[in-house]
């Protein structure tokens, strides 16, 4: 019998490159649509969140994640899980995938994908919002698309702003939020805001706009004025428009129109700059799907060095 493998999340990262992850995700958006859905089990105050995608042609990945809020009281971590992931052909279980790094790579490649054909190419100055895990990860895809740029940082709090610099080499401190959006051509963005942190009279002409911490019907980035004045995309209309407060506040106060919203990752021929002065816009919201791309294209490079 075949032993199943378990990609841990060392090994499994030394295997993966983000320039293939992309290309992975963009073919992914050639085959039909996926079908998902997603589940949840509580326990006060713990949580299990499943969320599942099948997409005919790849196969089947079922991401669970449990959270557990007083775990790091006892030093442990707060979120833990693994992604399963069966055979298109027969269903059988293919593989089991660390979460974190299906979560990093998934998340940030997402972001990347739509960067590559949105942000102008002579980019060289690129600002990071939050100081996070997801800050750290942003930096990695970036610098790769990007080898050129000057990378800065803003975080709400100093000390981590600080902290990031001091792992990353390089990496600049901003203090002023709206001068270190002026001066970015690049703005990558990921924070649990509610109340937009980014003005639309702070963005110039030429700029991209990335947007990838709200997932929350609550949550927003940047005011309506910005959705206004760029151009707008999202990787997926069925996680984004009625689900994230960042899309789905100003629709439904008339802010945006649907209209205003030029593509999804299903249409990706449109993602493409029409001016080198216009703003692009691009909301990362995440979605199984592409859990399933990125645990596709994981098993895949996993296999080739095996």
């Amino acid at each position: 019998m075949t032993s199943i493998p378990f990609i841990p999340f060392d090994e499994g990262e030394a295997v993966l490159d983000w320039i293939g992850l992309t290309d992975a995700l963009a073919a992914g958006h050639t085959l039909p649509k996926a079908e998902i859905g997603d589940t949840f089990l509580y326990r006060d105050p713990d949580t299990l969140l499943s969320r599942s995608a099948w997409i005919d042609g790849l196969g089947i990945a079922v991401k669970s994640a449990t959270i557990f809020p007083n775990n790091p009281a006892s030093g442990a971590p707060m979120i833990n899980g693994g992604v399963n992931l069966y055979s298109n052909e027969n269903g059988m279980l293919e593989a089991i995938i660390d979460f974190h790094l299906v979560t990093k790579w998934k998340t940030a490649g997402d972001s990347l994908t739509a960067a590559r054909r949105l942000a102008r190419a002579d980019s060289r100055h690129i600002l990071i919002v939050g100081a996070g895990t997801q800050g750290r990860a942003l930096h990695s895809a970036y610098r790769v698309a990007f080898p050129d740029a000057v990378f800065t940082v803003w975080n709400r709090s100093a000390p981590n702003a600080e902290k990031m610099a001091a792992e990353l080499p390089g990496l600049l401190i901003a203090d002023d939020l709206e001068t270190a959006v002026n001066n970015a051509d690049i703005i990558t963005s990921a924070t649990m805001s509610t109340e937009p942190l980014i003005k639309g009279a702070w963005l110039r002409p030429g700029q991209h706009v990335d947007l990838i911490g709200a997932y929350r019907p609550d949550m927003r980035e940047v005011d309506n004025e910005a959705l206004q004045r760029a151009r707008v995309f999202v990787d997926s209309y069925d996680t984004t428009l009625g689900h994230i407060g960042e899309i789905k506040i100003p629709l439904e106060t008339g802010a945006i129109s649907r209209e205003h919203i030029v593509a999804d990752y299903y249409d990706m021929a449109a993602f493409k700059r029409q001016s080198d002065d216009e703003i692009t816009l691009f909301k990362n919201g995440g979605g199984a799907h592409l859990d399933l791309m990125t645990s596709r294209y994981i098993l895949d490079r996993w296999m080739d060095k095996s």
